[in-house]
């Protein structure tokens, strides 16, 4: 990847100066013989949602649709990437031709309707979106999923809603967890973590080589993923009411793909085996902050930046690097006299600025200025979530978004009452503006698609609070709907759509605790998505469910985990024939995992994807992967 030099330079001063203050905290709490705790007095405030608004949300006050899944749910269900971690929420599909580009999508939206953050920062660099592929779910604290438009917040690529990759952290006192996995991949990752008496560093290493499957299915050679990342995080307490915290993070990735035929007869000849296609992945993102709090914590700040890199590149074919530089002040303020992290009135103002680059188009540079003020408010059992921003942009007529939530909760039954309506807004990319790839022409009149939204739910208590069930409505219209248009004799383009597409549909999710050794969960979403002219949208299946239990025995010192995935409805268009949209076999799969403790530190692993080696295609054409086992250790010191 191609970075310029005064971001290079001060990248590698950044992470000197980081892995030398790593070094220096880890021997320092090495000859501390206790560990003190700034702060004497906390304040509780139940399970947070780190990216509920523009500041943390408590999960009781929070009105909008969300899913969470803990460190301890990846590790009990043996899940090793965050795509198999995604699959089984409500709400959100993830589908494409092959495990490296894998596409995340929300509610019916596009692939780049949903915004990937890793730790609050831009995974994607520029105005792309973020590809699945083998990104891991080890060292993961937990992953938030926020669904329908975020733009308030988060700006362009909320429209459909937020995924927060959220990292571990160090704890209290020294932390060192190894683990290694073989069978049909090997992975290998590393955690060091030291928390002192003024702060905490942590550093996070994992390395992926997974050989994978013949994307084609005529049993040619596997397409195979390999990949390594590095994250080093921390804060530290200048003085009492200053803070700095930051995080670095790189990934490097390299994943193998198969042809698509220019002259198919059908779904069999459409997918070629190609043992000379390839793809490296180049990742690197970071953040600083600093943090301030007056008036006892009734007035806190908050000066951050964040910087993302991507780069994409096949072996002897074309390079593309793109770039996202994000400025953000935010001010937060108690209005009930209150710390802001326990005010019933909040009030949060924030001003932004971004600049992305795309190497597709070394010319042009995208910049926005923006305006958000966000006030949030607990009288009792109900609480209400209101904003609304100002986009100022260089490039595309300025856009203002607003969002409000609300949530109520009976105090008798613990029935929590939920919604949420908003805007969201999506800038055409560089691609679809500029590019000129494939016999796809750029189009730069294009406008900013925008979406418009509501949903209400109902989360019911059951089991005697054991376990719960979440019924959510859903509906949105998206306007100006940017889709690929065939000029004739080999070329394309984009154009902006009149009419309005619609999705609107039910997510329901579920948990409970049957008792201390077993738990199940569920989820599941109906959708009808259709574009203006009433075609079904692609790829957006109607009917995804997910069910899974975990049961654990021998005192606690083995479980087993059981989960079932169901996907039916999906259409796809098919480049041959009568180029119809035709409906993929729907398809029933079963994973399997198991965990037994060696130790009170060493840990037994095992797990089976797709027990039953069940065909399944999320396109025409492209394969999905068989029957694969895995076994392997976890020791924690």
């Amino acid at each position: 990847m191609r970075v310029d030099t005064a971001f290079g330079v001060a990248m590698r001063y950044y992470l000197s100066t980081v892995s030398a203050l790593t070094l220096s905290l880890f021997a320092a709490s090495a000859q501390a013989d206790e560990v003190v705790i700034l702060d004497d007095e906390t304040v509780d405030l139940g399970e947070v949602f780190f990216l509920g608004g523009l500041t943390p949300v408590e999960a009781e006050n929070l009105g909008r649709a969300v899913s969470v899944v803990t460190a301890d749910e990846i590790e009990a269900r043996g899940l090793s990437t965050v795509r198999e971690v995604l699959r089984a929420l409500p709400g959100v599909s993830l589908n494409g031709a092959n495990p490296g580009m894998t596409q995340v999508r929300m509610r019916g939206g596009e692939g780049n309707h949903t915004l990937v953050l890793i730790d609050g920062v831009r995974a994607a660099g520029g105005d792309g979106e973020y590809y699945f592929s083998g990104l891991e779910a080890a060292n993961i604290e937990r992953v938030e999923v926020l669904r329908g438009p975020q733009s308030v917040v988060f700006g362009s690529n909320a429209s459909s809603g937020v995924i927060n990759i959220v990292t571990r952290r160090a704890e209290l006192g020294r932390t060192m967890d190894f683990s290694v996995e073989t069978g049909s991949a090997h992975s290998a990752t590393a955690f060091f973590a030291q928390r002192g008496e003024r702060g905490g560093l942590s550093l996070s290493l994992s390395h992926l080589d997974d050989e994978g499957y013949d994307l084609s299915g005529s049993g040619g050679e596997r397409d195979g993923i390999r990949r390594r990342s590095a994250v080093i995080s921390g804060d530290f307490a200048l003085t009492e009411d200053l803070t700095l915290d930051f995080t670095l993070r790189r990934a490097r990735e390299h994943y193998e793909y198969d042809s698509e035929s220019w002259t198919p007869t059908g779904v069999d000849d459409y997918v070629m085996d190609d043992a000379t296609l390839s793809t490296d992945r180049d990742e690197l993102t970071g953040s600083l902050a600093l943090n301030y709090q007056m008036l006892d914590g009734r007035l806190t700040h908050r000066l951050a930046y964040e910087a993302t890199r991507t780069g994409l590149s096949d072996p002897g074919g074309t390079q593309i690097d793109t770039t996202a530089d994000v400025w953000r002040y935010r001010l937060s303020f108690g209005l009930d006299g209150a710390p802001v992290e326990s005010a019933a009135h909040l009030l949060n103002l924030m001003v932004e600025h971004q600049q992305d680059t795309s190497s597709m188009d070394p010319s042009f540079s995208r910049q926005n200025t923006s305006y958000a003020l966000e006030y949030r408010g607990n009288l009792g059992g109900f609480s209400v979530q209101a904003g609304a921003r100002h986009d100022v942009n260089t490039m595309f007529p300025n856009a203002t978004t607003w969002t409000l939530a609300m949530a109520y909760t009976f105090a008798d039954s613990g029935v929590r009452l939920h919604t949420s309506a908003g805007t969201g807004v999506v800038n055409p990319t560089y691609g679809e503006l500029y590019g000129d790839i494939w016999g796809t022409i750029g189009n730069p009149n294009l406008r900013p698609e925008q979406n418009q939204s509501f949903d209400i739910g109902v989360e019911i208590p059951v089991f005697q609070g054991r376990g719960y069930v979440d019924i959510t409505l859903f509906n949105e219209r998206l306007t100006d709907e940017i889709k690929w248009v065939p000029l004739g004799g080999g070329t394309s383009t984009n154009n902006n759509q009149p009419g309005v597409s619609t999705r609107r549909g039910l997510e329901l999710s579920g948990r409970v605790d049957i008792s201390d050794a077993l738990s199940v969960r569920m989820s599941y979403t109906y959708l009808d998505a259709h574009e203006p002219s009433g075609s079904i949208e692609i790829r957006r299946p109607r009917h995804e469910a997910a069910l899974g239990l975990t049961y654990g025995f021998m005192q606690h010192r083995a479980s087993v985990s059981v989960d079932l995935r169901h996907v039916s409805g999906n259409f796809d268009a098919q480049f041959w024939g009568a180029y119809q949209t035709l409906e993929l076999p729907a398809y029933t799969t079963v994973d399997i995992s198991g965990r037994y403790d060696l130790t009170d530190r060493v840990q037994l692993v095992g797990r089976v994807t797709n027990l039953f080696d069940v065909a399944t295609s999320e396109s025409w054409g492209y394969a999905g992967r068989g029957r694969a086992a895995y076994v392997g250790l976890r020791a924690r010191f």
